[in-house]
């Protein structure tokens, strides 16, 4: 049933697309796509109707859903019918408001996904955020992922796109593999549009519970304007935010239009997001998904922030699934860099996370600022009892390790973790 349902919903889509024939915008890479995906959304529905992926929509089922505007109704047999008679609807009478512009997050977990993907849209512009290891156990070497998805650049359509991320080497090098116009996006000298001046934004005063956000210059030729990307503060809302620029621009766009359309960027929940935390902490909720790059990433960042004095860093980082044969290799890494990213107390959750702690030791980290736990409900309640005011806690891992539920454990208002974290749905919570 789940095949027949599938192929109906290829088949639908390719007619729907045929009919109304929308620009599409696909967006792929190991991190950072539904980041990407939220800012471009933001840029373009300004100046164009717009429909987006909606949650975790980027697969076989989900990308056609959204073709379709339609949602997954599960398991009921009575709502996949109501799906195809919207689909019928569309494709009898016209819809006028059907979006011109469809942005698609084209999520691949295993060779040959992006082939199955490009089958049913072909897009228009193709943008690729990073290639790391994430689905390693299923493509065995980087160099897979690459071609992989480097498919979105290889087919992409005449008069198009190709978008790429200058500062990721293997995202870069796709340039070869383009048959249309292709812009970088980054912080490095080369690439076609850049963030310069990079500093973080404190409303009142610079204790940390008044960190509200990241600031740059947004550079394209020899144009620049200023950009606040509020409530957000990881690089990868700054990437984000340059590939939606870069979208822009090949749109046509000018650079303060697509300033003023970033102040709409909303960062997912669970993606470096600014919580207030108990006892006047402030948290840094990364718990949406984790891998040795994202990692790494996000504790650049931390390192870079300035606490007054007497304040302390705390990492709390949980397993990172899927990494296959690089997992030890990759935990132990993290902790490596870890070691010297400023990090005071390290506190880790999982199995494969211990080797977090090993790397960090082996780096030079004290042992007695190293913190071993199995279960995140004991690891919250350590946390709970160890944090001061002023202190900045950073919570990271991958989604099954539920790193949310410590986050609620330790946020100033509880009650609006439906609101402010990730996987709060009855569906998440009953699990």
């Amino acid at each position: 049933m789940k095949k027949i349902i599938q192929l109906k919903l290829k088949i639908l889509a390719k007619l729907i697309l045929a009919k109304y024939k929308p620009e599409i915008i696909g967006i792929t890479g190991s991190v950072g796509k539904t980041s990407t995906k939220e800012a471009v959304y933001a840029v373009m529905s300004g100046k164009y109707k717009v429909r987006q992926n909606r949650e975790n929509y980027n697969n076989e089922f989900g990308l056609p859903l959204t073709i379709l505007g339609a949602s997954s109704p599960g398991r009921s047999l009575f709502g996949w019918v109501l799906v195809f008679l919207k689909a019928a609807r569309l494709l009898i009478s016209r819809d006028k408001n059907y979006p011109k512009i469809l942005v698609l997050e084209m999520g691949v977990d295993r060779p040959g996904d992006m082939k199955y993907l490009n089958s049913i849209a072909k897009c228009k512009v193709g943008l690729v955020t990073t290639i790391g290891p994430s689905h390693m156990e299923f493509f065995g070497s980087l160099e897979n992922i690459q071609k992989e998805k480097g498919e979105l650049i290889e087919n992409l359509a005449k008069g198009g796109w190709a978008i790429l991320n200058y500062d990721d080497e293997k995202a870069r090098e796709l340039t070869v593999k383009s048959r249309v116009k292709v812009l970088t996006y980054g912080l490095g000298h080369n690439a076609n549009i850049r963030a310069q001046e990079l500093s973080f934004s404190f409303e009142n005063s610079r204790e940390i519970d008044n960190l509200r956000g990241i600031s740059y210059k947004l550079k394209s030729k020899d144009s620049f304007v200023p950009v606040l990307l509020p409530e957000v503060i990881g690089l990868n809302a700054v990437y984000a935010s340059l590939a939606a620029a870069a979208v822009g621009i090949a749109y046509g766009l000018n650079l303060v239009e697509i300033s003023k359309n970033l102040r709409k960027f909303n960062s997912p929940k669970g993606r470096m997001n600014l919580i207030s935390g108990i006892k006047h902490t402030l948290i840094i909720d990364d718990t949406y998904n984790s891998s040795p790059q994202s990692a790494m990433a996000a504790l650049d960042i931390i390192k870079k922030i300035p606490l007054v004095k007497g304040a302390s860093k705390f990492a709390i980082l949980a397993d990172m699934l899927e990494l296959g044969s690089y997992s030890e290799a990759g935990h132990r890494e993290v902790g490596k860099y870890l070691a010297g990213s400023g990090i005071n107390k390290l506190i880790v959750v999982g199995e494969r996370a211990v080797d977090i702690g090993k790397g960090a030791e082996a780096a030079g980290m004290a042992s007695d600022n190293i913190f071993y736990y199995s279960r995140v409900e004991d690891a919250g309640k350590f946390v709970q009892g160890r944090i001061h005011e002023g202190d900045l806690i950073l919570v990271k891992g991958s989604q099954g390790m539920r790193m949310e539920k410590l986050v609620k454990e330790i946020m100033a208002e509880p009650l609006r973790a439906k609101e402010l974290l990730v996987r709060q749905s009855e569906d998440w919570l009953n699990k």
